[in-house]
């Protein structure tokens, strides 16, 4: 325990009591590494319109999942919307948390509060077996492929990550598509005062890359030369990745390496680090294969 409670000292959480996160999801091995080191991190989930948290997990008994966005908070409730074969749906909200509405704007509000007094939260999720909540994506984000199959990307995202660990951000595309492509960033450098993307490599990939029996130490290295080593690794991690899809239309059939990683500055990225789709879409063109 004196070793643990070093670690809390040198991360300057000598003085915490509480560990949380919330606004985006958390990869499972920081998770992990984490309570490894005797600091267990709660998830949270909620929104402004709802006074923040709306479900959390907690170090109790029946109250812990980190899979999971946890369950609700006292004296709220939780539902899914519409929910599909899969019990997918809208998250919705209720109780006293949830706001008024937005000032000086009856449309907006009417939009988000319905008549019952349910806070529509724009997400999708489930509820499982044992009332812990799990957050699949986004209404905005739901690919709908040409053949009409309704996607939503976040957690092939997070699977490709998952096993390609030198990638920095991945985006998948498909919307009114026969099929869904993915675009892939590397792990690279970022200049600290501009938060612009570099050159150079991170020594988290150059390391990984290094294991592959690449020497590159750059990403316009890799990208200019189809690096072999890297290529192969990418294809066999999406194959991978592929396996967890539950149909045939969620797996991702081609993929693009860009030159340079996602960033607020770049407008790749909003100011909570989330992928600005768009913004994306609008600049990059996607390569019809990645080998």
């Amino acid at each position: 325990m004196l070793v643990l409670k070093r670690v809390r000292e040198a991360l300057g959480f000598q003085q915490c009591k509480v560990f949380a996160v919330g606004a985006a999801p958390i990869k499972m091995e920081t998770m992990e590494y984490f309570l490894s080191v005797n600091i267990p991190i709660m998830n949270v989930y909620g929104m402004s319109e709802s006074s923040g948290p709306h479900t959390l997990c907690r170090m109790s008994p029946n109250r812990w999942n980190s899979a999971s966005a946890g369950k609700d908070m006292d004296g709220v409730r939780s539902k899914i919307l519409d929910p599909d074969a899969d019990g997918e749906g809208e998250i919705c909200f209720y109780g006293r948390h949830v706001f008024m509405g937005y000032l000086n704007n009856e449309e907006k509000t009417m939009e988000s509060i319905d008549d019952e007094g349910w806070l529509h939260s724009g997400d999708i999720g489930r509820i499982d077996e044992n009332g812990f909540l799990h957050i699949t994506g986004r209404i905005k984000e739901i690919i709908i492929t040409s053949g009409g199959e309704n996607i939503p990307p976040v957690l092939l995202e997070s699977n490709i990550l998952r096993e390609i660990p030198f990638l920095s951000n991945v985006m998948v595309v498909g919307d009114k598509r026969k099929y869904l492509t993915c675009l892939m960033t590397l792990k690279c450098e970022m200049d600290q005062t501009t938060g612009e993307p570099q050159d150079t490599l991170s020594p988290l990939a150059k390391t990984a890359i290094e294991q592959l029996g690449s020497r590159c130490t750059t990403v316009s290295e890799i990208i200019d030369s189809k690096d072999c080593a890297v290529f192969s690794a990418i294809s066999e991690g999406l194959e991978r990745a592929n396996k967890c899809a539950i149909s045939n239309a969620q797996k991702v059939q081609k993929w693009s390496l860009l030159d340079a990683d996602f960033s607020i500055p770049g407008g790749e990225l909003g100011k909570i680090l989330l992928i600005v789709s768009d913004t994306v879409l609008d600049f990059t063109c996607v390569h019809e294969g990645g080998q």
